[in-house]
């Protein structure tokens, strides 16, 4: 047995105006579940306590709730001391039972025809993982674009899909989809992240619908023109000044011994738009003895196509880059852009190792730089943190230069899956929500990885929006100078 102490929103809208949390103390057994310490917490201090529970084994999706800040199966998480248990981001009935009605309502349901038919086993397989959901709605309540747009959801979107490959069905499955918000997911995964069964909505839904509706000529007109740019120049981004390709050689030779030699994916924006962040990176690169080979004829990595469903020159764009590494014998590509290494370690199948360049970093051993007199925040991209796992390795790097850093929840920019481009608005939306994060933070600056993110972000922030391959050069000029003043 354990002693715990849990906080607990309560909440009773025909009493209350607002929310308000408390803390109870109770004793569980060892390896206590959340909802053992509610039901403790009922039992011992206030029977009204209001959630929901059922199956126990995380089977039903019933007892979903937030625990620390994310959404989690009340009976399957371990009641932990501190914890904080919230309701899902719904409206509230009363303490963590939420109105989850209205959502269900809106899931579709297939409509078949009088006449009855078979499925074979080929379309129960491709229909299987999208029957697993639970209808917990942690998904529904994580989903940064319902925050400020109409959007049917995360799940919506998984069952458009399901009854879509359901050959029995009579609907037209793709015009429901875009009415009810097809293109105002960020696929920033983090419908993922919270799902109990671990359903790829964005993946094997959305991007799925995308490529049918793309098939029916429904994709939007700016997609469409990012499309027959790439198709036409093999970027996905105009040039607007001398691109990175254009500036460097094709094999950058590091000051000292070699100590890695790796190939370099340069991605669109950081070629054609904002060049100086990968031009401050091989700087940094050839300090720490890593020699890198940069092949010219790269392109587009297909991600922009491959998240607005318009995938019909994917393979030739991945062909094309395999080859152009390949060719040179190179094992290990590295990948400044969080999009295009996401894309080429889940999307491409590549007979080479692709790596993050904090990955790279680390893993070479890097000269301490100079610490800047500042503090910074960071901020994780999508598909950097949830596209590749990576979290910790920016953070080490970032405290290295930095005389204090400050934490910040992670939350999608709005930048991603074509919404900045397709749903101005909503990105400009989530844009804003970010640039209040950033300001509730105090930071005088705020670092990432994606230039994607750093773009967007600094529409949003009057905080200076640095790549952390710039600020760890800043760091070694810094100390190049101090070393020059003794």
């Amino acid at each position: 047995m354990k002693e715990i102490t849990l906080t607990i929103q309560r909440f009773d809208p025909a009493k209350e105006t607002a929310p308000h949390q408390e803390t109870y103390t109770v004793t569980v057994n060892d390896g206590a579940r959340v909802l053992d310490a509610l039901e403790e917490v009922r039992r011992v201090h206030d029977p009204s306590l209001l959630f929901r529970s059922c199956c126990r084994a995380g089977q039903c999706g019933s007892c979903a709730v937030r625990i620390n800040g994310n959404p989690g199966l009340a009976c399957m998480q371990e009641a932990t001391e501190g914890m904080v248990v919230l309701p899902l981001e719904l409206p509230v009935i009363r303490d963590l039972a939420t109105d989850i009605a209205p959502v269900l309502e809106r899931l579709a349901t297939v409509l078949p025809s009088d006449e009855p038919q078979a499925l074979t086993r080929e379309e129960v397989e491709l229909i299987k993982p999208l029957r697993e959901c639970i209808e917990c709605l942690s998904c529904v309540s994580a989903c940064p674009a319902l925050k400020v747009v109409d959007f049917a959801g995360p799940t919506a979107m998984r069952q458009e899909m399901r009854c879509a490959l359901d050959p029995r069905d009579t609907q037209d499955r793709i015009t429901e989809a875009i009415e009810r918000g097809l293109f105002a997911c960020t696929t920033c995964h983090r419908c993922v992240e919270v799902c109990p069964k671990q359903i790829k909505i964005p993946g094997k839904a959305i991007e799925k619908l995308r490529e049918r509706a793309n098939r029916a000529g429904l994709t939007l007109p700016r997609h469409q023109a990012v499309a027959e740019l790439i198709e036409r120049t093999g970027k996905s981004v105009e040039r607007t000044k001398p691109t990175f390709l254009e500036q460097v050689p094709e094999v950058i030779e590091p000051d000292g011994p070699v100590k890695m030699t790796i190939g370099f994916f340069v991605g669109c924006m950081f070629n054609g738009r904002v060049p100086e962040p990968a031009l401050d990176a091989m700087e940094v690169m050839k300090r720490n003895g890593i020699r890198v080979i940069i092949p010219h004829e790269q392109v587009c990595c297909g991600s922009p196509l491959i998240r607005t469903g318009q995938t019909r020159i994917v393979s030739e764009l991945k062909r094309k880059n395999i080859e152009a590494f390949t060719s040179r014998g190179i094992d290990t590509v590295m990948t400044m852009c969080a999009g295009c290494g996401a894309t080429l370690k889940k999307d491409y199948e590549t007979p080479f190792t692709v790596m993050d360049i904090t990955e790279v970093l680390e893993k070479a051993g890097i000269e301490p730089p100079a610490k800047l007199p500042i503090s910074a925040t960071y901020h994780d991209p999508c598909h950097l943190l949830r596209g590749q796992g990576i979290s910790e390795p920016p953070r080490r790097l970032l405290a290295m230069v930095v005389d204090r850093f400050i934490p910040m929840p992670t939350q999608c920019c709005g930048a991603g899956g074509g919404v900045r481009s397709g749903q101005p608005e909503e990105a400009a939306a989530l844009g804003k929500l970010r640039g209040e994060a950033i300001a509730a933070t105090g930071a005088d600056i705020v670092v990432t990885i994606c230039p994607f993110c750093e773009f967007h972000i600094q529409e949003q922030t009057d905080k200076p929006v640095k790549n952390l391959a710039t600020l760890l050069l800043e760091g070694y000029r810094k100390k190049d100078l101090e070393k020059s003043g003794d």
